[in-house]
């Protein structure tokens, strides 16, 4: 698939040839007024001197022109660079989405690319909107987003798309993806299978375990869920499950809600925090019941998780590749806005960190950072 870049570039080219076209045929004019002056009959010795001094100003074919190549590399140059991306992230503070900008940052500064950030403090499409919209009024080349619904923001994006905005979704994704010259992010549902998978080894496979998820409707978190569950159901069957509930994104109220599980359910052995805050507010809820039974695997890994890791707090963490994310979701950008191939879906990986090889290289160099 290629794409090729916006139209107003394209209006400003047009333009300007049509600009030089009229100033070649002014200039045509001049000289033909001036031809009029010549004297037919020169004499012979003035001819040959001018033929000489024209000889002498023609350039060697076999000589390079340098002030082509000049303007060759200039206009090389431009086209490298100078476009304009903005990064929606689905919520600002969140480590994860804080790593997608470094390597988005990053990759921007390699490919001379202008790259803003403009976010809610709240995973919320209702907060989400306006500050897509308000982006799209400003005219940006291109705009890289983590859809906070997969319905809410189909329309606003198509709203970027035909004003010209080449779109690229990163982490999360749409009802129909299809708008967008590539999205980039995590298999989640095979990241929530492994969760699955280190949770039932933790319980040594009986009890009964849970999920703590965000909002119903994020494609990503969605897909953990649903891959927790058939992992569970499939690895480790003598395993009771007991259900998912959600937390609104907030770690006091994902606290809450495995207070009142461990009280209800005293069994609960297991529990799977689907993203950052649902881990760290489960694990703050076991310690505020005083419960040292109860293993809890979390998705990323973030600075706090990392520390609750180390305290045995958490005993696992699937961590995801943000920086990579970020990095691909520019090159993808800027690949489009050149007439570049693209490539419509790209899957990154992921590791599962423990505390016997958090600091292996192979691990920590996808832990999550707190600022670029």
């Amino acid at each position: 698939m290629k794409h090729t870049s916006r139209a107003k570039r394209v209006r400003g080219i047009v333009a300007g040839v049509a600009t030089v076209a009229l100033l070649a045929s002014a200039c045509g004019g001049d000289d033909a007024d001036d031809t009029d002056d010549v004297e037919v009959d020169e004499p012979a010795d003035d001819a040959e001197e001018d033929d000489a001094e024209l000889e002498e100003d023609e350039p060697d074919d076999d000589e390079p022109d340098d002030d082509a190549d000049e303007d060759e590399d200039a206009e090389a140059a431009a086209g490298d660079g100078d476009f304009d991306i903005v990064l929606i992230p689905g919520v600002t503070g969140d480590e994860f989405y804080v790593s997608m900008e470094c390597g988005a940052l990053e990759a921007a500064e390699e490919l001379g690319a202008t790259l803003d950030v403009q976010g809610a403090p709240e995973f919320s499409p209702t907060e989400q909107i306006p500050i897509l919209e308000s982006v799209i009024a400003s005219g940006p080349d291109a705009i890289l987003i983590a859809p906070t619904d997969v319905d809410a923001l189909q329309a606003p994006l198509q709203e970027a798309v035909d004003a010209g905005i080449e779109v690229v979704l990163v982490d999360t994704t749409l009802s129909d993806p299809s708008l967008a010259v590539s999205q980039i992010g995590s298999d989640n549902h095979e990241g929530g299978r492994m969760a699955a998978e280190a949770v039932g080894e933790l319980m040594g496979g009986e009890g009964a375990a849970m999920v703590v998820n965000v909002t119903p409707g994020i494609s990503t978190t969605d897909a953990r869920g649903e891959g927790f569950e058939e992992g569970l159901e499939e690895l480790y069957p003598d395993i009771t499950f007991l259900g998912q509930e959600y937390s609104d994104n907030e770690p006091a109220q994902a606290a809450e809600i495995v207070s009142a599980t461990l009280a209800a359910e005293p069994e609960l052995s297991g529990i799977f925090g689907a993203n950052l805050f649902s881990a760290e507010g489960a694990a703050t809820g076991i310690r505020q019941e005083g419960r040292d039974d109860v293993s809890i695997v979390g998705f990323d890994a973030g600075p706090a998780q990392i520390e609750q890791l180390r305290e045995g707090l958490v005993q696992a963490l699937i961590v995801q590749q943000p920086l990579d994310i970020g990095r691909q979701g520019v090159e993808q950008a800027v690949a489009a806005l050149t007439g570049e191939e693209t490539t419509p879906e790209i899957g990154t990986g992921f590791v599962t960190a423990t505390i016997d090889n958090l600091d292996d290289d192979d691990v920590a160099e996808f832990l999550y950072r707190a600022e670029c």
